[in-house]
């Protein structure tokens, strides 16, 4: 924490290029992209998320966003990888929410876990420091949560001015009147009682945040996968839904539809006044 009391703001720095990923390393979350701001590891079936901007706290830009949602398509397509851990690069925060040099809002809708992204195998968040602003979130969105002892939970927008309002969705995940006390007055949870309102799995000594959540991710990856994805499904559909989340929802149906061939084939088949051949992809 600041010597005033508040959260901390990113450093107003421009994040250094990083160096190219040596052999046996995280990779991008895109294979073979350029930029890093997202790295996904494979270990043992288990699939480590990392937002890597460490410089920077950790920092929601368009980059991350596109990061993250390539990393929930990779570990829905990877038929090695049963579990995810999404986790913040170093120990002084797992995010600190929007990048305030981003010259747009963070979009949610399009890489929030089970949102943007429909995602069956099981996810874990591995806090450490500070999670601010959207980051809470993204920690709600995951299935379990391990956070250090030291961890910060805060979500500071009304004080500021802006919220997309899918933070609402905490209230269906945590105590009404917690979620309400968080998202209303903006002031700090501790990992304590982040751990008490349900938010919170396990808690873990400073730097063992990471091993922890491996240890569950481990103990998951062993179960069956199918009845997993199957207890996740029915756990959404039970679990009320925002109306940002639900409106999220649709987004990404219509998603689904226009990037589709069947839609080029749609319009190009208008186009060229001929029937249509649909493939159903």
């Amino acid at each position: 924490m600041n010597s005033d009391g508040n959260a901390p703001r990113t450093a107003n720095v421009r994040p250094a290029t990083a160096p190219r990923a040596a052999a046996g390393s995280p990779s991008p979350a895109r294979p073979g992209g350029a930029d890093d701001a997202v790295t996904y590891e494979s270990r043992d079936g288990v699939a480590v998320i990392t937002i890597n901007r460490p410089a920077r706290m950790n920092a929601i830009g368009p980059e991350v966003e596109a990061g993250l949602a390539r990393a929930w398509a990779r570990l829905n397509d990877s038929p090695e990888d049963r579990v995810g851990i999404l986790t913040g690069a170093g120990e002084r925060a797992f995010s600190a929410g929007r990048d305030r040099d981003a010259q747009d809002p963070p979009d949610y809708r399009g890489f929030t876990p089970g949102v943007g992204v429909a995602l069956d195998k099981p996810l874990i968040a591995a806090v450490s420091g500070w999670c601010v602003g959207g980051a809470v979130v993204l920690v709600a969105m995951c299935d379990l949560c391990v956070a250090t002892r030291d961890a910060r939970f805060t979500y500071p927008e009304p004080k500021l001015g802006f919220a997309g309002g899918m933070i609402a969705s905490l209230a269906a995940r945590i105590p009404h009147k917690i979620a309400m006390e968080l998202m209303l007055l903006g002031e700090v949870v501790d990992a304590q009682r982040a751990y008490e309102a349900g938010l919170v799995n396990r808690l873990a000594e400073p730097g063992r945040h990471l091993d922890e959540a491996m240890a569950l991710a481990r103990r998951l990856a062993a179960n069956a996968p199918l009845v997993m994805a199957m207890l996740k499904r029915l756990a959404a559909a039970t679990v009320p839904q925002s109306p940002v989340e639900a409106a999220g929802l649709a987004w990404r149906e219509n998603e689904r539809v226009f990037r589709s061939a069947d839609y080029r084939e749609g319009l190009e088949s208008f186009r060229a006044g001929r029937e249509p051949r649909f493939r159903g992809c």
